[in-house]
């Protein structure tokens, strides 16, 4: 009988090292990138449905960040380490915040000053350039001389309004038409006299339901990590 004799030789302890360094710094590379990718996702989606559920450009106010953008590297914990992505409001309007809380969040919505929330009607402009109408900022945009001056009224049945009267509006039925008298009472072209309009309706609160489940949408930019790591794991 004849006999095979193996040897093995342990490599240097400096080729362990290595190869750790090597794993770790792929799997660094692989959770930076898959973070970046899955906020990007997140963002594009939360802002997708702000646009189907009827909020104009409000998603543009939503942005996102990641661990990739900022540091080009991952957060140091003690002996671990992490990689994130985040999305967030870019907006430092208070208007534009709230209204974003109020979409995705749902809330009660109160006057800040005074006893009624006012509610512009479709009579009269709904903004001038990229200010909303509300009755604080009615006359300097320059409306109670375009339609004319706001007057407080209660009906019988205790609503308040702010109205216009002795204005116009569109002979076709064309809403936000409303228009002050020419200067010696005459209509303009395309008017007819309007002897009161109905500028604001004023109520007490209300409610805004959650239109966009941020919450939800987040929880599947979560759950898709782990694929987005292999992918990139896979990528030479």
């Amino acid at each position: 009988m004849s006999r095979v004799k193996v040897e093995l030789r342990m490599p240097p302890r400096s080729a362990f090292d290595n190869f750790e360094r090597e794993t770790v710094s792929r799997l660094q590379a692989a959770a930076l990138n898959a973070t970046h990718i899955a906020a990007s996702r997140a963002r594009a989606k939360v802002q997708t449905e702000m646009r189907s559920a009827g909020l104009g450009r409000l998603g543009n106010a939503v942005g996102s960040g990641s661990d990739l953008e900022k540091r080009g590297a991952v957060r140091s914990q003690g002996v671990g380490w992490s990689a994130s992505g985040w999305v967030h409001i870019r907006s430092q309007s208070d208007r534009t915040v709230g209204a974003i809380e109020a979409y995705t969040s749902g809330a009660d919505i109160a006057p800040r000053r005074g006893r009624w929330l006012w509610i512009p009607t479709d009579d009269i402009p709904a903004r001038v350039g990229r200010r909303s109408i509300t009755p604080d900022n009615y006359t300097k945009l320059g409306l109670a001389t375009k339609i004319g001056p706001l007057v407080f009224v209660m009906t019988p049945s205790g609503h308040p309004l702010l109205v216009v009267k002795g204005a116009s509006l569109s002979a076709s039925g064309k809403s936000r038409s409303a228009k002050s008298l020419r200067k010696d009472g005459g209509l303009r072209k395309g008017q007819i006299a309007a002897e009161t309009i109905v500028a604001f309706v004023g109520i007490r609160r209300t409610s805004r339901a959650a239109r966009v489940d941020v919450p939800a949408i987040m929880r599947e930019a979560q759950a898709s990590l782990q694929g987005l790591i292999e992918q990139q794991l896979g990528r030479r």
